[in-house]
Order: structure tokens, then sequence, then C-alpha cells
């Protein structure tokens, strides 16, 4: 099957090819519920030496930049509470960290979390974090910008490989929060 956006010219169904994700991406597609059908979340093999967005979006088209989004691990903290976020905003803007996340995290001082932790905490690989099979109890703040795009294009897990599903699946992640004004130009 052709992918819906991109210039890819084979994707498939993430849950036919399980062995390609990391290990809590793969159980998060396994046991997807939702108003989106799992087999509407699609998988396309990438070059990990491209998956930056910037090179990304490079090579496979600058049109990319508004149908995809990144996801980003920041820790927000309030007297001696750590709390572990994932923010998601489409990858032509960038995350209101002193603003939007500050509130809804009711933290003092937000920061991006440090690599080591983050990629210890989700399984994931630097370069593919995806908000799909993020540990439970994370919130997962995402901008209304992706939620309102037809299809995203977002991390696997792996540099190697992308997803695409629709925007509105990403509501449907456990611990969503939607939030107006997350990504900022």
């Amino acid at each position: 099957m052709r992918a819906p956006i991109g210039d890819f010219d084979h994707a498939r169904p993430a849950a036919e090819c399980l062995d390609l994700l990391t290990e809590p991406v793969a159980a998060a597609v396994r046991a997807w519920q939702g108003g989106v059908p799992a087999d509407r979340i699609l998988y396309v093999d990438t070059d990990p030496a491209i998956a930056d967005t910037a090179v990304f979006v490079e090579h496979h088209g600058r049109e990319l930049l508004d149908q995809s989004a990144n996801c980003v691990i920041l820790a927000g903290r309030r007297g001696e509470t750590t709390t572990l976020a994932a923010c998601v905003v489409r990858s032509a803007t960038r995350i209101d960290v002193n603003g939007a996340v500050r509130r809804q995290l009711g933290a003092r001082k937000v920061r991006f979390a440090d690599m080591d932790t983050a990629l210890g905490l989700t399984g994931m690989e630097y370069g593919g974090v995806t908000p799909v099979g993020l540990p439970d109890g994370w919130p997962v703040l995402v901008d209304a910008t992706v939620v309102d795009t037809e299809w995203v294009l977002v991390g696997s897990g792996r540099r190697r490989g992308k997803l695409i599903l629709p925007g509105k699946a990403f509501a449907e992640l456990p611990g969503a929060v939607v939030v107006e004004g997350l990504g900022v130009a």
C-alpha cells in the first residue's frame, strides 16, 4: 500500500511488522483500542541516518514538515516532585515549555529530560521517540493542531522507521491531554 503522506512507496499496518518496533511500541500497537482502528497505524521503513527532522524533510519533501510531529520528553519540577511528560507538536513548531507545559504540569521549572533517563524509561532510541507506547501514567501533552491534521508522521521508537497515523489518534493515547498553543512558531 502507498503511504497517505510523503513519498513512501510502501506502508504497512504497524501490527504486521511488530518485530521492527521497540517492545513498548509493539505492545501499544497490539493493545490499541479506540475510535481509530489499529490497522490505520502505519509503518514506513526509513533510513536511520536521516531520522532527524531537518534532514528527513529535506530528503522526503518539505511538505512533511506540516504533516509530521516531534515527541519530546520533558521533566517538570515543583518542590521535590518531578513529573516526566511527553509533548507532541508539529515539526514546524517548537514547544511552549515555559508557558503551556509549565501550566499543564503545575511545575515551577520545566526542562528537557536527561537523554539517558528519557531513553531508559521509554525503551526507545534517540531520534525515534514516539508517544505510542510510553510508560503508564505519563501525561502526553498533544498540540491541538496535531489532532487536527489528517495524517501525521511520527517516530516509531527506533531511528529506523516511522509511524503514520490519523491526527485524531493522538487524542486517544493513554494519558493524552490536547492543549491549544502547546506548539508555537
